[in-house]
């Protein structure tokens, strides 16, 4: 496969580090925004796309055969994906490779498990790639509570978690959409080590110079905290869903399919947490 390469959620957290990884393979790439963004690395092609719009598909997928597929957070709900499966279909796109969730196939609360459904009946070449829980959520999404009140606050409970850092993630995406061999597969990706939130907070008062407790909440009292700092339901809904995985201590599983696709050890929490301490502290 010689074609372009789509990378929607092309200036989110992983997207743009797919994007950088795919262009040091010297990949042709074209990234997918909402507003067209240009802030995209040099070497890739912008281009307006909308998961909801229709009428953006063409030009998004004009001389594209691969695809890395992101689940817009706003988006919880699969049927709204299929008008992109089925032009991806039309236009003979032969490898999407989707970013889902760790446990997803077990895990029928959250969207990525229809969303798995529906495109592998598509008829469409598909690559699952299955992360645990994210480290960069606690420098984007609950950025705010470390830094100004150094609370973790989340309902996780005493639950551990094989967190993976984006980077790697990246790094397996850029494997799959590149090498051979991983069509029709999925991949638990974590990282080396399962950590409870009370860990975590240890790490980063440690690596931060400053203290971090993790308080542990209800999944309802989570939702109210949440919604109170503006994010829409739809993600706290989903948010919710991943954090019951760890409170029920069904997301510590730790795997090596990381290490097999990228040939290196995961990134450990505290490497994550030493490159994002001034970010961290504020």
């Amino acid at each position: 496969m010689n074609g372009t390469i789509l990378v929607t959620g092309a200036t989110g957290n992983v997207g743009a580090e797919v994007i950088r990884g795919l262009l040091e393979r010297g990949a042709k790439v074209r990234g997918a925004t909402l507003a067209g963004d240009t802030r995209l690395p040099a070497g890739a092609e912008s281009v307006l796309f909308d998961f909801e719009d229709p009428a953006t598909f063409a030009a998004a997928l004009e001389g594209v055969d691969r695809v890395f597929l992101m689940r817009p957070p706003h988006m919880g709900d699969a049927r709204a994906f299929e008008p992109f499966l089925a032009a991806m279909r039309e236009r003979g796109v032969r490898q999407v490779v989707f970013l889902s969730l760790l446990g997803v196939e077990r895990n029928p609360v959250v969207p990525h498990h229809a969303i798995e459904k529906r495109l592998k009946a598509s008829g469409l070449g598909w690559t699952m790639l299955r992360p645990s829980f994210f480290m960069q959520n606690l420098s984007t999404t609950h950025l705010a509570d470390i830094r100004e009140r150094g609370e973790i606050v989340v309902p996780a409970g005493g639950g551990r978690t094989s967190f993976i850092d984006v980077r790697d993630i990246a790094a397996a995406a850029v494997v799959a959409l590149t090498d051979d061999g991983h069509l029709g597969r999925a991949y638990a990706l974590t990282g080396s080590e399962a950590l409870t939130y009370d860990e975590c907070a240890a790490i980063l008062t440690e690596v931060c110079d400053r203290p971090v407790r993790y308080t542990r909440v209800s999944s309802r009292a989570f939702a109210r905290h949440m919604a109170a700092l503006g994010h829409p339901g739809a993600f706290i809904t989903v948010m919710r869903g991943i954090y019951l995985v760890a409170r029920l201590r069904m997301a510590a599983t730790i795997t090596d399919e990381l290490q097999v696709l990228i040939g290196r050890e995961p990134t450990t929490f505290r490497q994550f947490a030493a490159d994002n301490a001034v970010l961290l502290r504020g």
